[in-house]
C-alpha cells in the first residue's frame, strides 16, 4: 500500500469459518495486544521503566457480536477444537496525490478457543445481541496482500512488518 493512501472505514467486512460465512451484527471486536512487562528500576536509572518482554502478550479475547442467536454460535463453543476465523473487509482509503478513493484488501485470521458465551436475550421485534469471546491465541493481518502482523503464542511466533522479532530468541532458547 503507498505512503500517500490516507486511511478512511471499513467499508464492509464478512466472516468466515472455512468457506462458511458467519453473519454477524455488525461489529466484532479485535483482540488488545498488551504486553507482558516487568518493572525495571536499581542503580543508573532514574526511577521506574516498563520494560515489555518481546513477544510475550497478556490474554487475548475476540468478541463477536451476533444479531440473535444462529448455529455458527453453537458451532465455536466447541473448546474442544481450536476455531479458525477469517475477516475479509474493504478498507476505503484517499490517495492523497490524486483526492481518488481506493479500496484496498484488508485480511485478518484469528484463531482461539471459545471463552465465554452471551446468548443475549429475546425481545418481541428486536436482536437478541448475542456474544462470544474467542480467546485468541493466533493473529495474522495483512493490508492489500502484505503482512503486518503475525502472533502465534503456541509455535513461538511474533512477526511485524515481516521482522522476526523471536528468531534471535529461538536461537538463544535453541543453543545454536
Amino acid at each position: 500500500m503507498k505512503a500517500s493512501f490516507l486511511p478512511e472505514i471499513i467499508n464492509d467486512y464478512r466472516v468466515f469459518k472455512g468457506s462458511q460465512f458467519i453473519g454477524t451484527s455488525g461489529e466484532l471486536e479485535l483482540p488488545e495486544l498488551t504486553a507482558i512487562n516487568e518493572t525495571n528500576e536499581g542503580a543508573g536509572v532514574l526511577g521506574e521503566i516498563e520494560v515489555p518482554a518481546t513477544g510475550q502478550f497478556e490474554s487475548m479475547v475476540t468478541k463477536i457480536k451476533f444479531a440473535i442467536l444462529h448455529v455458527a454460535i453453537f458451532d465455536l463453543m466447541d473448546t474442544t477444537k481450536a476455531q479458525e476465523l477469517t475477516l475479509r473487509a474493504d478498507g476505503q482509503y484517499t490517495d492523497k496525490t490524486t483526492g481518488d478513493t481506493q479500496d484496498v484488501p484488508v485480511k485478518i485470521v484469528i484463531r482461539g478457543k471459545a471463552k465465554t458465551t452471551n446468548l443475549g436475550s429475546l425481545t418481541k421485534g428486536k436482536k437478541g445481541e448475542p456474544e462470544l469471546e474467542l480467546e485468541t491465541f493466533y493473529l495474522k493481518i495483512e493490508i492489500d496482500g502484505e503482512a503486518m502482523l503475525e502472533l502465534d503464542k503456541l509455535n513461538y511466533i511474533y512477526k511485524v512488518r515481516g521482522k522476526d522479532l523471536m528468531a534471535k530468541i529461538r536461537k538463544n532458547l535453541m543453543g545454536q
